[in-house]
Parts: structure tokens; C-alpha cells; sequence
């Protein structure tokens, strides 16, 4: 049985769906260009949820490539299987990246995007892990947020105190890391790595009307949120329900400004 801290922090009914709305393909695209990956190439999909972003990655290397996703959830994989399985050179599989993954050969490009974040502690055991699979020459792709869910202007003090209590509470109780994207150029350093280059983009850039997208994420993260920190949330006046309404009511004002650094590392893995 999974204790706490070895459980998936969102893991809820509609965690296919969320995930799905919110990855965004242009960024996807855009990212993957820094990395370099192209035609021709094998790609490693780290934790690759509902597949959708393998799908991406598996566009930009035809022809000729080869995308394969590994996701712990058995119910992701049925998703990305159902949705974007099927084709050539696109393949989803089962796997627990916090073991040796033997099977599957190795590859150009690991990616890692959005995953580490939920592995304060392993995260670098995890990449070690996985490099095993990487190619002499090939890239590690490592993409995550910083200070996540944390910058926005101008909530309420209320409100942002609950935030933080609760996201704190995920990293002592769920091993949620607040700050994995600082972390990736000392890991890629620490492992022997070469060619090590870091890039900054913005992930959440929030202003304005509300995309239905964002609505939709940030709700339902913080709904999740409620219920793994219950007691924090029903600290606030009027209890976890009035804190959705009144975050809602905050989000959906346009005067509201809201950001997510997004930290990408690649680094080379010695000949």
C-alpha cells in the first residue's frame, strides 16, 4: 500500500482530462526545438500521463522517429493508448521510472516535463535511473516549474496564506517539490553530464480574460488540494467551499496577474 508521500499528489477522477487541457502544443513544440530533438530520432516520454505531449514529441521526429511513453498509471496508459496510440512509431507503456526500465533499449532524448516536481526526495536517484537509457551523445530533456502555484498578484492576504500552508503541506506530506526546476543544472552537474544549458521561459503568464483551460486547471488542482489538506483549507473563513469561490472570483477578475517560471535543462551524456 502507497503512504502518503509515495502517492500521486493530483491524482483524481478527471486527472486524464486535466492533464490533457492544460498542455498547451505550441509550447510543447517550442520547447522541444531548444532541445534539438528532430526527424529520425528515438524519444523517451518520462511520466507521459494521458500521452499527449508524446504524441507532440512523436510529429516533430518524423519521419523515420520513434516515441515511446512510460507512465506509472495504468489508467493513463489506457488513455494515451486509446487516444494517441496506433500509429507507427508511438508506443506507451507501464513503467516505474524509480526502477531499472530494461526493455525498452536506448534512446536520443530522455524528456522530462512536469514529472520531478512530485519527487522532492528520489528526484535525483530518478534521473540517475533513467540515464541508463540514454544513449552515449544523447540529451537529457528536463523541464519543471519554480515557486510553483505561488506568484500571484494581487490576492488577499487570506488567500494567499491558505496557498501556502497548502503547498508546503504537500511537500512534507506528498513530496511535492516547490522549487524542482532550480534544482536540474546541479543534478545534470552532479551526474557527470556535459554540455549543460539552462533556459527560462514562462510557463503561467496569466492576465486578462481567463482561458476556460486555465480556469479549469487551477480549480481543479485546488479542489484536489482541499482534500489532501482539509484541515488548512477549513481554516479559512467559511471553510475550503468559500475559499474556491473566493479564488475563483479572484482568477476570473482581469485586473488579476498570475506567473509560473518554467527552468529547462538539457545536458549531454558523455561518450
Amino acid at each position: 500500500m502507497q503512504t502518503e508521500s509515495q502517492s500521486y499528489l493530483m491524482e483524481n477522477t478527471d486527472e486524464e482530462k486535466r492533464l490533457d487541457i492544460k498542455t498547451d502544443p505550441d509550447a510543447v513544440r517550442e520547447q522541444a526545438l531548444w532541445f534539438g530533438i528532430g526527424s529520425g530520432a528515438r524519444v523517451l516520454d518520462v511520466g507521459c500521463g494521458p500521452g499527449k505531449t508524446t504524441a507532440l514529441l512523436h510529429e516533430l521526429i518524423q519521419p523515420g522517429g520513434e516515441a515511446v511513453g512510460v507512465d506509472i498509471a495504468e489508467s493513463r496508459i489506457k488513455h494515451a493508448r486509446a487516444f494517441y496510440g496506433g500509429r507507427k512509431g508511438i508506443a506507451f507503456e507501464i513503467k516505474d521510472i524509480r526502477l531499472p526500465i530494461k526493455d525498452l533499449g536506448q534512446f536520443d532524448f530522455i524528456w522530462v516535463r512536469f514529472v520531478l516536481e512530485y519527487y522532492r526526495e528520489g528526484a535525483l536517484d530518478i534521473i540517475k535511473n533513467i540515464s541508463n537509457n540514454l544513449k552515449p551523445g544523447g540529451c537529457m530533456c528536463l523541464l519543471d516549474l519554480d515557486h510553483n502555484c505561488l506568484c500571484h498578484w494581487e490576492m488577499p492576504r487570506s488567500m494567499e496564506t491558505i496557498l501556502i500552508k497548502a503547498m508546503h503541506h504537500a511537500q512534507d506530506h506528498y513530496n511535492f517539490d516547490l522549487y524542482a526546476g532550480r534544482k536540474f543544472y546541479a543534478h545534470l552537474y552532479d551526474l557527470g553530464f556535459e554540455d549543460i544549458n539552462v533556459n527560462l521561459v514562462p510557463h503561467h503568464l496569466i492576465y486578462g480574460e481567463l482561458k476556460s483551460s486555465d480556469e479549469f486547471n487551477w480549480m481543479k488542482k485546488l479542489e484536489v488540494g482541499a482534500l489532501k489538506a482539509p484541515k488548512i483549507f477549513e481554516s479559512y473563513p467559511g471553510g475550503s467551499k468559500k475559499f474556491l469561490e473566493d479564488f475563483r472570483m479572484f482568477f476570473k477578475d482581469p485586473r488579476r496577474f498570475t506567473y509560473s517560471p518554467l527552468i529547462l535543462c538539457k545536458g549531454r551524456k558523455p561518450l
